[in-house]
């Protein structure tokens, strides 16, 4: 597909144009079509922009176990318009992101901006809403009321792609793809999806569906970028041999590959989670950061531009997931489509890479234990 024109997202925060997705098709339609590529997801025919928005970033910072760097309703608004006028058609948040606020921002919004058929709304079921029983986790029971929670929040008939956030080791694989199954079947869910586990649990996961019949995964939400390629050992190739379009979370290493290291931001001070993953001393990521510098001063292309881009240089990745709390960011992240790396280049890039151990695997789950009483007569 020729690129031969391009728009800046950016320069659509002064909301001089009107969101195409809201108005019947016109030479703007034509226009946004050629700023973004489209791919289909996994072994599905659901069709996705190479780009998702991922909307952890908006929610309110009172709620939930974010930091301060969460953006408000209203300062979320326009980069939700930017994203769809920069073509964008994928929305990834999750129940727990700021105590379910998350998910009421990006419906109320994309309510307000996006014609339903054409985009595609994805969101997870894991974390506990409560530190009591039944409140979390992968049962069947909870995944029911999960699910139905989120559509209320979104304020949707049905969610895209349901997907679960993390393995759970208190409740059998068979029980969960059978209530996932019958969760797609009753038109809460088009399709389903999983994130964070071990290749051999994903694998079983699969199996388990296919051996009942049970609708199977369309996509993995993994952890992967330039500081964090242990999925390239078994996940990826996995992946890339069922078909599974993955879909990769912190494509930027939590905002350390779109800067010079050293240099922080509100985020890095007070994203405790960014902390645990990443570690500010590691020498290898280090090199590898100055390493993708030093191309990005040689080719004049930002480097968080550089850092997406080289994760179309993998095959099974169908389209990372974004953040975006600065009009740049999804401008850079548009650019990255455009954006071929060399072999050498990509060799350059990884070469300073050392094995870790994985992280992002589990998610540490209360005791949920503490059973609610209800004030009222009784």
């Amino acid at each position: 597909m020729a690129f031969a024109r391009r728009v800046s997202p950016s320069r659509l925060f002064g909301f001089r144009t009107v969101c195409q997705v809201c108005q019947p098709f016109s030479k703007s339609d034509e226009l946004r079509n050629e700023i973004m590529k489209f791919t289909r997801l996994g072994p599905s025919g659901l069709s996705v922009s190479q780009l998702c928005l991922g909307c952890m970033s908006y929610g309110d910072t009172t709620k939930g176990w974010h930091g301060d760097w969460l953006l408000g309703e209203a300062e979320s608004r326009p980069f939700f318009r930017a994203a769809l006028e920069g073509g964008i058609n994928f929305f990834d948040t999750a129940n727990g992101y700021s105590g379910g606020t998350s998910e009421e921002i990006t419906g109320k919004l994309l309510r307000e901006m996006a014609r339903r058929d054409e985009i595609v709304v994805a969101t997870k079921a894991f974390i506990p809403w409560r530190n009591a029983p039944n409140t979390g986790g992968l049962s069947r029971k909870s995944l029911m009321q999960a699910v139905d929670d989120s559509l209320a929040r979104l304020g949707m008939d049905y969610i895209d792609l349901f997907q679960i956030h993390r393995w759970d080791h208190a409740t059998p694989i068979e029980e969960t793809m059978e209530a996932l199954h019958d969760i797609v079947k009753a038109g809460k869910a088009r399709y389903i999806g999983a994130s964070s586990m071990f290749a051999w649990q994903f694998a079983k996961a699969q199996e388990t569906a296919r051996s009942h019949g049970w609708t199977r995964f369309i996509s993995m939400q993994n952890q992967l970028n330039l500081l964090y390629r242990e999925e390239e050992r078994e996940m990826l190739p996995l992946c890339e041999a069922e078909g599974v379009g993955v879909i990769p979370w912190s494509p930027l290493a939590r905002g350390r590959l779109a800067r010079p290291a050293g240099e922080g931001t509100v985020r890095s001070e007070t994203d405790g989670v960014g902390k645990a993953l990443y570690k500010e001393g590691d020498e290898a990521d280090h090199a590898v950061i100055a390493a993708l510098e030093a191309l990005s001063k040689e080719r004049g292309v930002p480097m968080a531009t550089l850092a997406l881009a080289w994760h179309f240089t993998k095959p099974a990745v169908a389209s990372p997931i974004i953040g975006a709390t600065k009009p740049h960011h999804i401008d850079a992240a548009v650019a990255a489509l455009d954006v071929e790396l060399t072999g050498e280049e990509v060799s350059t890039l990884e070469a300073a890479y050392r094995p870790k151990f994985p992280t992002g695997m589990g998610m540490a789950m209360p005791a949920m234990d503490q059973v609610s009483v209800l004030e009222g007569e009784g």
